[in-house]
């Protein structure tokens, strides 16, 4: 797969955020060093799991090739895969700070389970980077998404989609895990444009993200409603859409759905029109804010000049952020998304299979 070169500033991009009265300035939680390293640093890098496409195609790479380019090729990455267990990602965190890494990026399984281990990076003097979901305890910096823009990006095409019959039916809402703090702000999102707009049948949080769990609540859902009462389905993202949509054929019907992260699956299934739309989050963007982030910190830097935005987390207050904004993907807008970013191409997405659909949509 091509990767993206996006190196767009990152202050300029952040989305704003409320500001917090009580938070320290900007840059002092990045003083864990008592002295400044060179380029020859030492990154641990820790992401949650690899039933989501992104994290072993697209962040891993993208966030070790801003590494080296940031540090002169001097730079090196240590990386290590929970594969969606909390307990194996703490011990991740031991071994880190065992091998004595300069800076922990870390994307968490669970964001209240790693805290504990977060602390004990810190008191080894390992500044640390939460990258993409909110971990607690006293981390240094942090990047993601605009979350809940998420949830309101696919409650609103939802409507779209259902125009005049929104209310004819029920929707099956497919929110993402509960220990996610990420699902739940998708979730309040989507609520917060649908809640009076439609009759939502069933609702599940879905246990660790997993396809084969959508397809099994989404299995129950028809059971208990009745396929012909079911008019949409709410997923949080297109690994989950494509365990609905699977469940959904074997009923024998087609209804619009969600989804999220723009999994190549998924771009696929909105060009056919078995999925509604997805949403285009810019991974290269935020791999290389994360970047920037970790060799500053392990240099011994601040992040004023990288972090204008403040978060709090449930632990921490006034984080150092980058909000990154999203965009909601139909198949109108591909070309201007995941192909103009470099993303895919056209002859990744349009194979044999998919060509007279691409051809439909003018896709060539």
């Amino acid at each position: 797969m091509r990767r993206a070169a996006v190196a767009i500033a990152a202050g300029a991009m952040a989305v704003s955020l409320a500001a917090c009265g009580s938070a320290k300035e900007s840059g002092d939680k990045a003083d864990t060093s008592s002295k400044k390293k060179g380029d020859a640093i030492k990154v641990g890098l820790l992401l949650p799991e690899n039933q989501t496409a992104r994290y072993e195609k697209l962040d891993k790479p993208l966030i070790e090739k801003k590494i080296k380019e940031l540090t002169n090729n001097k730079g090196e990455v240590v990386y290590a895969n929970a594969k969606q267990d909390a307990s194996t990602q703490n011990q991740q965190v031991d071994t880190m700070v065992t091998n004595k890494v300069d800076v922990l990026i870390v994307d968490a399984v669970d964001a209240k389970a790693i805290a504990g281990s977060v602390k004990k990076a810190k008191d080894a003097g390992i500044p640390v980077v939460a990258y993409d979901r909110l971990a607690e305890g006293p981390i240094d910096g942090y990047t993601s998404f605009d979350n809940e823009s998420v949830g309101k990006a696919q409650g609103e095409a939802l409507l779209k989609a259902l125009g005049s019959k929104a209310k004819d039916g029920k929707i099956v809402m497919m929110n993402g895990a509960v220990t996610d703090p990420n699902a739940a702000m998708f979730k309040k999102g989507a609520h917060s444009v649908l809640d009076g707009k439609v009759n939502v049948g069933k609702e599940y949080d879905t246990k660790e993200w997993k396809p084969e769990n959508a397809n099994a609540n989404m299995e129950a859902a028809l059971s208990a409603l009745g396929k012909k009462n079911v008019i949409g389905v709410y997923s949080a993202n297109d690994g989950m859409a494509g365990g609905i949509i699977t469940a959904l054929k074997g009923a024998g019907i087609t209804v619009p759905v969600t989804g999220q992260d723009a999994e190549l699956a998924g771009v696929q299934r909105i060009i056919t029109g078995e999925q509604y739309m997805s949403v285009y989050k810019s991974v290269p963007q935020e791999a290389s804010v994360v970047a920037e982030m970790a060799v500053a910190l392990a240099k011994g830097e601040k992040l004023d000049s990288i972090a204008k935005d403040k978060v709090d987390s449930a632990t921490e207050k006034g984080v150092p952020s980058v909000i990154v904004p999203v965009v909601s993907l139909t198949k109108d807008n591909i070309n201007d998304t995941v192909i103009k970013d470099g993303i895919y191409t056209i002859d990744e997405i349009c194979t044999a299979k998919y060509k007279k659909a691409c051809d439909k949509i003018g896709l060539k």
